[in-house]
């Protein structure tokens, strides 16, 4: 029997009722000036009309530039960052120059810091302003995925030990158990992962919960500290590759002309609602065309039923019932035909098969100099940064670091061809364990790891990508994803499973088993793999190849699993987000 997944729409009307808060508070018409950062997460609660609705006149992208047109009410909605606080006091400096009087009041999603009023007492517009916080609920990017848009999670913990993220990323678990109920057992791993349970518990400890029983029956919390190799890997699902080549951002593509083949872009929307993506999101990229190509044959089949209708009725019937889907279809198959036509040649153009190659023998722990001449080749042409920085990492991480000689020359290397201001990201990757020196002290977790979780398949060519039933498929069958193999002995084995990684891992762990009363004890999660709905959170962002694999570990274990993130990355976004100034 099929175990119900909870409904999201809740969450959007509890952020849309915020922002509407909000607005109204600033009586009358106003404009609204957003961080570009923030746009399209707010795309999934609001539009223009919805604004419109409640006051807003104009709307602005906040940036470097002076703002002086607009009315005489604003408001300024962004992230707590001191460079886009900066920009808002130039703005008000600069109306003061020029004698424009306005009222102004900053909205911080999710909070207000002390550092940020700073900047603006220091710049003397403090007094000028009006202050209100927002804190944004998980987006519902698709049925089984949600997200806190939270893309500098990662460096603000991980890196800088900032933990004023931690709390919202807690009171957002809560928020969500007060709509489907208090979920009874929490896991996790990590120090991230202790900390955002310990916090969670405490504030449902505190608040009552006004949901009798739970739709989810466990929570699981991943630290992405735990498996940074994953996103390090080349993505080959179709969502990954489309990630990977054009970037989603908060569940939206942006197609260019080398797409839609026209003088012209298009935006799409990418979820369940699209029925083509919907079909091929987690196929193997190499499987995406032929199914197309067989999905426009059966369009144009729909298409032709129209020779052989011989009555009114019959037509009638047709367009109200086949017509506009067939439409629907048909719009869908032309965009991701070329989209997949504009990977094949950017693949091709950048010798992807050899990355592939590259990247498989490190997995693979196969040490072959002609991967480091690969990988000295991409630094000398400059090849992207990012996905040249990709290949160092995860030959430092899946040896375990590397031998200083070669890790000098390589990192040499790199800021000769990409420049010395790449040396902030070096001691940033250092303080991660994403690119280090060996040391004889210190074992190689990911080789332990492998051998524990039997991350690579004995032989990945018999690993079937068309009809997948091994996780190894999102990765052409050279490798199972950490995150999911750890996620998948959790389900299977319970909290014991992630005592044992705690300690090959060195970090730690945490479980609670929250009370329940004697009607409610068939949601006790005693038996782990059953077929309840259960909820997985990735603390610091999770890719969508991670997705795809965790939707065929819930077809095997016959239960429904929900992913939640941070934020989603890929290799680029990571890197980028860690070496980044805020």
């Amino acid at each position: 029997m099929a175990v119900p997944r909870p409904k999201f729409s809740e969450l959007k009307v509890i952020t849309r009722n915020r922002l509407v808060e909000i607005l109204e508070s600033v009586p009358e018409t106003k404009d609204l000036v957003i961080d570009p950062q923030l746009m399209k997460p707010l795309d999934h609660f609001t539009g223009a009309s919805f604004l419109k609705e409640h006051g807003v006149n104009k709307i602005f992208k906040l940036e470097t530039d002076r703002l002086d047109v607009g009315g005489n009410k604003r408001i300024y909605l962004l992230r707590p960052e001191l460079l886009l606080t900066k920009y808002i006091a130039d703005h008000i400096n600069n109306d003061k120059k020029n004698g424009k009087s306005r009222s102004y009041k900053i909205v911080f999603v999710p909070k207000k810091l002390c550092v940020c009023e700073m900047i603006l007492e220091q710049e003397g517009v403090y007094g000028d302003l009006s202050f209100d916080e927002f804190q944004l609920e998980f987006i519902p990017l698709d049925e089984d995925v949600l997200t806190l848009e939270m893309p500098s999670f990662l460096k603000d913990y991980f890196l800088e030990g900032d933990q004023t993220s931690v709390s919202f990323v807690a009171r957002s678990l809560v928020t969500l158990q007060q709509l489907y109920g208090t979920i009874p057992t929490m896991y996790g791993l990590g120090d991230c992962a202790k900390v955002v349970g310990e916090i969670t518990k405490s504030i449902l400890a505190e608040e009552p919960n006004p949901v009798d029983g739970s739709e989810i029956s466990s929570l699981i919390l991943i630290d992405r500290g735990a498996d940074f190799v994953t996103p390090l890997c080349s993505q080959v699902t179709y969502a990954g590759v489309l990630d990977d080549t054009f970037g989603i951002k908060s569940g939206v593509v942006e197609f260019g002309p080398e797409v839609t083949g026209k003088d012209q872009t298009t935006k799409m929307l990418l979820n369940d609602q699209d029925q083509v993506f919907s079909d091929i999101r987690d196929r193997h990229f190499s499987n995406v065309f032929g199914y197309l190509s067989q999905k426009a044959k059966d369009v144009q089949s729909g298409y032709d039923k129209r020779q052989n209708l011989s009555s009114v009725s019959e037509m009638k019937k047709f367009v109200s019932d086949e017509l506009r889907g067939l439409r629907d279809q048909h719009k869908g198959l032309v965009i991701h035909i070329g989209a997949c036509e504009t990977v094949l040649k950017t693949k091709t153009k950048e010798n992807f098969e050899r990355r592939l190659r590259a990247e498989h023998n490190m997995l693979e722990l196969i040490e072959d100099k002609g991967d480091i001449d690969y990988i000295e080749e991409c630094i000398i042409r400059q090849v992207n940064s990012p996905k040249t920085l990709q290949l160092l990492c995860l030959l430092s991480v899946t040896r375990g670091g590397l031998e200083p000689k070669l890790h000098q020359t390589l990192k040499h290397r790199f800021l000769q061809s990409f420049g010395h201001d790449h040396m902030l990201t070096f001691s940033t990757l250092k303080q991660l364990g994403l690119y280090t020196e060996f040391d004889s002290q210190r074992r190689n977790t990911f080789k332990t790891l492998s051998k524990r979780l039997n991350l690579v398949p004995k032989d990945g060519n018999k690993i079937d990508l068309k009809k997948p039933q091994d996780m190894a498929y999102v990765f052409s069958g050279a490798f199972t994803p950490i995150s999911c193999r750890l996620l998948e002995q959790v389900l299977s084995n319970g909290f014991s499973a992630f005592e044992e990684m705690s300690r090959l891992l060195g970090v730690s762990v945490f479980s609670s088993q929250m009370p329940l009363s004697a009607r409610h004890s068939n949601l006790n999660d005693t038996n782990p793999g059953g077929s309840k709905c259960k909820l997985v959170m990735f603390l610091g962002g999770c890719t969508f190849s991670e997705i795809s694999a965790i939707r065929l570990l819930a077809r095997k274990l016959g239960c429904r699993i929900i992913v939640a993130t941070t934020a989603i990355v890929n290799g680029t976004r990571l890197l980028e987000s860690i070496s980044t100034p805020h």
